[in-house]
């Protein structure tokens, strides 16, 4: 009884590092989203620019889309937005954009500056087409395909080579595949 007392801070000494060994070995942005696979939230937002206009996902059936939540106070969103703009320059996918809790004043003078990379940008200034989508935190990247059901979600800014080596194989994927 009393080497049990000695040997049990020892295993549990081990019990946590092995906990911390595997935990250090994970990739903080592999967020896993209950939404994969299934289909995107419904939405009905006014256009950024001509809010008197909406957006719904009925109008993305038939086409894969990029869906990027985005802000004007977001420091990561002006990271990744020359990346975003070289996609759109691909025309590979429709590219729509989810800006999240801003001004549209702000948002539209940001897009102005930094150049526009979405074909339509949608407003959700409550954030409750985000939370719809289970956001975390702008900026993050949704892959639509053609049924309208999500297949990939990104998590934080898109980083150089993740297009090439994540966004552009599963969008010419799902581009072959039938509506």
């Amino acid at each position: 009884m009393l080497k049990f007392k000695y040997l049990l801070p020892l295993a549990l000494f081990i019990v946590l590092a092995v906990f911390l060994a595997v935990g250090l070995r994970l990739n903080p942005k592999d967020i896993p989203s209950p939404l994969i696979d299934k289909p995107a939230p419904a939405f009905a937002l006014p256009i950024l620019g001509t809010p008197e206009k909406k957006l719904s996902n009925q109008d993305l059936q038939g086409k894969v889309w990029l869906f990027n939540v985005w802000a004007s106070w977001c420091v990561s969103c002006r990271q990744e937005h020359p990346l975003l703009l070289e996609l759109a320059k691909l025309k590979l996918v429709t590219l729509v954009g989810l800006n999240y809790k801003d001004e549209a004043p702000a948002a539209a003078q940001w897009l102005r500056q930094l150049g526009n990379p979405y074909d339509v940008s949608i407003m959700d200034v409550d954030g409750r087409l985000g939370i719809d989508y289970g956001v975390y935190g702008v900026p993050e990247t949704f892959v639509v395909d053609k049924r309208g059901i999500i297949r990939y979600k990104h998590t934080g800014p898109v980083e150089p080579g993740d297009i090439e080596r994540l966004f552009l194989p599963l969008i010419r994927q799902l581009q072959q595949e039938p509506a």
